[in-house]
């Protein structure tokens, strides 16, 4: 037997190239990370009765991953038939040819209680959460590159690509319990549909979100029928527009005949940081009739504060430049004199913070750490961010530089906030 290597699974290979603005990685014909999400969601789920497609590109993403420069310094598979290496996708632990996609901080309970997946997963805040309540995730899909990465590193399994294309949604399992999505917010044209003209329960939702992506999560809730789903978003979803928005997406899910449930909750419940998002969470009233016990958790004010969350030792990289600082004293100077609230943040470590945004490696105004009077204050280091995003030490944010590490967590949901959510949920889903 082959002697085990650390191989890293985050490096693209040399043939890659960038196209575009996003990242996008073409390898062959199949890009890169796709076929690294099919090969991880093969290998943590094990699904059975294959289509002969199913096993062309699992055979193909397998010789793809094991011909890389360094995975040919361990094994070599040239002469290895189609079944070989279908068999060795199987056996996930046969050689150790796969060890760093079980190798990771957050794997999947062994004993599973229910199954869901990850839409817009980000890097894995909501899968943190139901895998903490026994939950297998069956599916994920994260179109950001960088995303992507850090997700891997932590769970082992590299999320599929765009979700609006129909090539990705034919991944999803048919069968899977709880839809995870914390969707991103677009406005929705709402002209011209009249109640006459909708097309029924299950499809009339198409007329009035087609062009959203609100319409693939409810497109994917239509097909696959989950006994709950889990929605986030930004707290101006309830008056955004006006307030059509969020009445078009309430709604819908009630036109897929689902019980709806949602609530505005602060993130400071759990976290240092004052953070409202709406929870959406929802039960398929075929199974529930309308009847399930559900209820959000309670809310409080904060009991943790900033200064629970700092590093002991932070870079000095992360201190504000002289120019940096004078610029935002400057700035906010001006502001205060139209009468206008803009300026930086200091933060009392005693108490809690300004939402932490996805543009906070600019220069962290909104959430700035004082040192003493003859020192700058500084930024939050990632890591820090991280925390106060409820993330877990052991989770690893270095697959990725500094700038993106601090988009990712700017962009990320609270932590315990969805776990807390998620528990109520699953007390419904497994009759708890």
């Amino acid at each position: 037997m082959a002697k085990k290597q650390n191989i890293s699974m985050v490096d693209f290979p040399e043939e890659e190239k960038v196209v575009g603005n996003v990242g996008v990685k073409v390898y062959g014909e199949t890009s890169y990370e796709n076929q690294m999400a099919v090969l991880s969601h093969f290998l943590h789920n094990h699904r059975k009765n294959l289509t002969k497609k199913e096993q062309s590109e699992i055979i193909n993403a397998v010789r793809d991953f094991l011909s890389r420069k360094e995975m040919r310094q361990k094994i070599d598979i040239s002469d290895w038939s189609d079944e070989q290496v279908l068999q060795a996708a199987e056996d996930p632990t046969q050689y150790g040819l796969f060890d760093q996609f079980f190798d990771v901080p957050f794997p999947a309970p062994q004993k599973p209680k229910f199954t869901f997946i990850d839409l817009f997963a980000g890097i894995g805040g909501f899968r943190i959460a139901m895998q903490e309540q026994g939950g297998k995730c069956v599916f994920s899909s994260e179109w950001n590159v960088y995303a992507q990465k850090t997700y891997f590193a932590n769970f082992g399994e590299m999320p599929f690509g765009d979700i609006t294309k129909e090539s990705t949604k034919g991944y999803i399992p048919k069968k899977f319990d709880i839809l995870c999505a914390g969707f991103p917010c677009q406005p929705f044209s709402i002209a011209g549909v009249s109640k006459k003209n909708s097309l029924g329960r299950e499809t009339g939702f198409k007329d009035k979100t087609q062009g959203t992506l609100f319409f693939d999560v409810a497109d994917i809730i239509s097909r696959h029928r989950p006994k709950a789903f889990y929605l986030e978003n930004v707290k101006n979803l309830t008056s955004h527009d006006k307030g059509n928005t969020f009445k078009v997406i309430k709604e819908t899910l009630e036109e897929l005949n689902y019980s709806v449930y949602y609530q505005v909750i602060d993130g400071q419940t759990y976290v240092p940081q004052h953070r409202e998002r709406i929870m959406i969470v929802g039960f398929d009233k075929k199974i529930y009739k309308g009847n399930e016990q559900f209820s959000f958790p309670e809310q409080h004010s904060a009991t943790r504060s900033v200064k629970d969350i700092l590093e002991s030792d932070v870079d000095e990289k992360y201190t504000l430049s002289d120019k940096l600082w004078s610029y935002l004293q400057n700035y906010a100077e001006k502001h205060k004199a139209k009468g206008n609230g803009f300026g930086y943040g200091l933060v009392d470590l005693n108490g809690i913070t300004r939402t932490l945004s996805a543009r906070y490696y600019k220069d962290g105004s909104e959430i700035l750490i004082p040192q003493g009077k003859n020192k700058n204050p500084r930024k939050l280091s990632p890591r820090e961010c991280a925390r106060l995003m409820g993330y877990p030490d052991a989770y690893r944010l270095d697959r990725v530089s500094d700038v993106q590490a601090y988009r990712q967590c700017g962009n990320s949901v609270v932590v315990p906030l969805i776990t807390a959510v998620s528990e109520q949920i699953v007390k419904v889903v497994c009759n708890i």
